[in-house]
């Protein structure tokens, strides 16, 4: 008979794995052009009203390069899912604040807005379980 916390036991270390895969991917596209086109970003933070935009741009690739790489090969993984998690979150807060929208562009962002939460939750989930053992951390 399986019990609840038997269900996939067997196959949490893999599962672990697929989840940080999984939520760097959003990351690495979108830092690496930031990381390539740093000039753009800082424009663009100036443009989205992110504070001190030369810093705010550096955070961010930051963020979406090394960081989500180390997280993906499981280095440190506890506090860079909950530094990912609240970097999300201020992601969410500054680059989709719907509040402040009419319409379909308000639609488009709360959506956005949303599935950052979502990524965060999932970063915070993350934290909780560890790595597993297919990282550098190994557990």
């Amino acid at each position: 008979m399986m019990t609840k916390q038997s269900f996939l036991a067997s196959q949490q270390d893999l599962l672990l794995l697929i989840a940080r895969v999984l939520l760097v991917i959003l990351f690495l596209v979108a830092g690496v052009p930031k990381l390539l086109h740093f000039s753009g970003t800082v424009a663009y933070m100036g443009s989205v009203g992110a504070p001190l935009p030369a810093i705010a741009a550096a955070i961010a690739v930051f963020m979406e390069v090394p960081a989500v790489i180390a997280l993906l090969v499981g280095f440190w993984t506890r506090p860079l899912a909950l530094l990912l998690a609240i970097y999300t979150i201020g992601s969410a807060l500054i680059g989709h604040p719907f509040w402040t929208m009419t319409g379909a562009e308000q639609a488009n962002n709360a959506i956005h807005f949303y599935k950052n939460l979502a990524i965060a939750g999932g970063f915070l989930a993350l934290c909780a379980a560890g790595p597993g053992r297919f990282s550098i951390d190994r557990g």
